[in-house]
């Protein structure tokens, strides 16, 4: 179970496998510094997520999505993040209701449970985090 590193949302995922230029900077040094230690986390609902984004045609990947989240799960240094019942449970206890979306509500709590920095570029996460309910840091 991870207790420090980095928690990244799912579209740093999809960005940092199809278009890593997209990150900025700071967020690039920190994801590699991350995987270089072994602390560089996607979770099991990204997966999820990812899955339900192609079903529905709202995104397209270059091979099918099975054989996508193969490839993009073996990246040097990152790890799957499970689900567990804390997280289940801290999600329905998020201070100042920072997203009503469950999947982002369940990453949020993720990365408090487990007091991972989470990496995003969802600007409620990210106002949620400079209130000081989370640790985040913009992608």
């Amino acid at each position: 179970m991870p207790d420090s590193g980095l928690l990244i949302d799912t579209h740093v995922w999809l960005w940092l496998e199809a278009d890593p230029e997209r990150l900025g900077e700071p967020a690039r040094a920190r994801m590699e510094t991350a995987a270089r230690a072994g602390r560089l986390w996607v979770s099991v609902l990204s997966v999820w997520e990812i899955g339900m984004l192609v079903a529905k045609d709202r995104i397209r990947l270059a091979m099918p999505v099975d054989e996508w989240v193969r490839q993009a799960s073996v990246t040097p240094g990152m790890q799957m993040l499970g689900l567990i019942p804390e997280i289940a449970l801290e999600s329905t206890r998020l201070p100042d209701a920072p997203h009503g979306d469950p999947i982002d509500r369940m990453l949020i709590a993720s990365a408090r449970v487990h007091n991972l920095t989470f990496v995003t570029a969802d600007g409620k996460i990210l106002a949620c985090a400079a209130q000081g309910h989370l640790k985040a840091l913009k992608a």
